[in-house]
């Protein structure tokens, strides 16, 4: 059995998965990057910077990936957090460490319903 909880996620995870990658590192919350492009994530990671490295050896490309953290337990709104160091991208027009695009945001929505089953 693998001892890292890190998981590729190309395949819908339900949330009681989440919950235990979550339990296993920061309690109620696990990080998260998603490839808007390529409807594929990776979870379970101390860092979002981890998580990137292997969407990008895996062939994503920069600009369609975005850190965010995922509450398992919450429903709504508050599932997803759109929080990293990752998402400092001022030539993408994003500042800061929140997702501020809104069609982005809607775009990694999209991939979470996808990707995450109830």
């Amino acid at each position: 059995m693998n001892s890292s909880p890190v998981r590729f996620v190309r395949d819908p995870i339900s949330r009681a998965e989440l919950v235990v990658l979550a339990q296993s590192l920061f309690g109620d919350m696990v990080k998260a990057v998603v490839d808007v492009e390529r409807c594929v994530m990776v979870v379970g990671a101390e860092l979002h910077s981890d998580e990137e490295a292997m969407l990008l050896d895996d062939g994503s490309v920069q600009r369609n990936v975005w850190g965010i953290n995922l509450y398992p337990a919450v429903s709504g709104d508050g599932f997803v957090e759109f929080d990293s160091l990752i998402n400092v991208r001022p030539s993408q027009h994003n500042p800061s460490r929140e997702v501020v695009d809104e069609q982005v945001r809607a775009r990694i929505r999209d991939v979470i319903s996808r990707l995450v089953a109830e």
